[in-house]
C-alpha cells in the first residue's frame, strides 16, 4: 500500500485549510508542523466577528492594486499570521516548527515567521514579493517550493469533484 510522504500530506492539509478562506482574491492555507505533528492551522480572512470581504467588497480589488502590494489596506489577515495567532492563543510554541503554506509568504509574514522561530517553509504557489526571499535567506531559512501531490487523484471528493 502506498502512502503520501509527510511533506505531501501536510501540503494537502494546507490546501484543505485554505477552503475556509474568505478572501475574494486568493485562498491561502497554512499549517505549522513539528515532529510530524500539526501545531496550528490558518487561512486568510478577516478577523473573527467582522463582515467577510464577499459581503462588503475588497478595497484592494476595487482600487486595482496588484497582488503583493499595499497589504495595509486589506481587511484580512494572512494564513501565516493566523497560524501564529492560533498557536499563541492556545499557548502552543511554534519555535523550531516547519510551515507548509499554499503560497509563498509575503514580506510581512516572513518577518513574523522569522521572529517566532519557524525553521523551514514549504510552499506550492509563488507570490510576487522578491524582498521576502532575500530576508528569509538572510535569516537562514530557505523556502522550498514543492508541487502538490496526491497519491490517489482518481478518488473523488465528497462533492463529486475529482482533485
Amino acid at each position: 500500500m502506498q502512502r503520501l510522504a509527510w511533506p505531501d500530506y501536510f501540503m494537502n492539509i494546507a490546501y484543505l485549510v485554505s477552503e475556509r478562506s474568505t478572501c475574494c482574491r486568493r485562498r491561502v492555507g497554512a499549517v505549522a508542523v513539528k515532529d510530524k505533528h500539526i501545531l496550528a492551522t490558518g487561512y486568510n480572512g478577516v478577523p473573527a466577528g467582522l463582515a467577510h470581504c464577499a459581503e462588503v467588497g475588497c478595497l484592494r480589488q476595487k482600487l486595482g492594486i496588484p497582488s503583493g502590494q499595499r497589504h495595509e489596506i486589506c481587511r484580512g489577515l494572512h494564513a501565516e499570521q493566523n497560524v501564529i495567532i492560533q498557536a499563541a492563543s492556545h499557548g502552543i510554541d511554534i519555535k523550531g516548527a516547519e510551515l507548509y503554506c499554499t503560497t509563498h509568504p509575503c514580506i510581512l509574514c516572513a518577518k513574523m515567521l522569522i521572529n517566532c522561530g519557524i525553521r523551514r517553509i514549504y510552499y506550492a504557489e509563488s507570490y510576487p514579493d522578491e524582498l521576502t526571499s532575500d530576508i528569509l535567506r538572510e535569516a537562514g531559512i530557505e523556502p522550498v517550493q514543492m508541487a502538490v501531490r496526491r497519491l490517489h487523484p482518481e478518488i473523488a471528493h465528497p462533492d463529486g469533484a475529482k482533485a
